[in-house]
């Protein structure tokens, strides 16, 4: 059986966590885990990816937490919903991948701090795991979107197998342009 090939479903600007100008005229949607090394890896070409190319290109990030061999990916993915409950998400999103080794529950605490989250909203959120069903609904869309691993990479929606070094990435989304 062929695995899909195509993001389900499609860029959401409602729903889905994007970076980047509303005219861009390419999408690229990241599967990622805050725990995984390659995820860390394409976060530093991601950012890279962006400076060059501004408002040509917007950012989206899914989660797709491995929780089998990442046991921290979780509680990160879930703490990136809370920020993001206060408007902060991609500022977490960038903290996280930043510090990848220290995702600690005290970690992600003093995390919210120094990005000028209320504290104690951000804990309560942790607590009551507000952000879980967020975290499950992009996995289900992954594994429906054909995702096996990470980082997985959709450009315009249909999947990127290519290279993960910042020339390749950019030739792909400029022959989408």
């Amino acid at each position: 059986m062929a695995v899909p090939a195509n993001l389900d479903p499609p860029v959401d600007p409602t729903r889905d966590h994007v970076r980047g100008a509303d005219g861009a005229r390419v999408s690229l949607v990241e599967y990622g885990d805050f725990e995984c090394p390659y995820c860390g890896a394409a976060y530093a070409v991601l950012k890279q990816l962006e400076r060059r190319l501004g408002g040509r290109l917007r950012l989206v990030f899914r989660h797709f937490p491995l929780t089998h061999v990442h046991p921290h990916a979780l509680a990160a993915a879930e703490a990136a919903e809370a920020a993001g409950e206060q408007g902060r998400f991609w500022e977490m999103h960038d903290r996280l991948f930043e510090h990848q080794r220290q995702l600690e529950h005290a970690d992600l605490l003093r995390y919210a701090q120094e990005i000028g989250l209320d504290a104690e909203r951000f804990a309560a959120a942790l607590e009551r795991r507000s952000g879980r069903e967020r975290v499950e609904a992009d996995v289900a869309s992954g594994v429906r979107s054909g995702v096996e691993g990470t980082p997985a990479l959709y450009i315009d929606g249909v999947r990127y197998d290519g290279f993960y070094d910042v020339e390749s990435l950019e030739e792909a989304v400029e022959g989408r342009c």
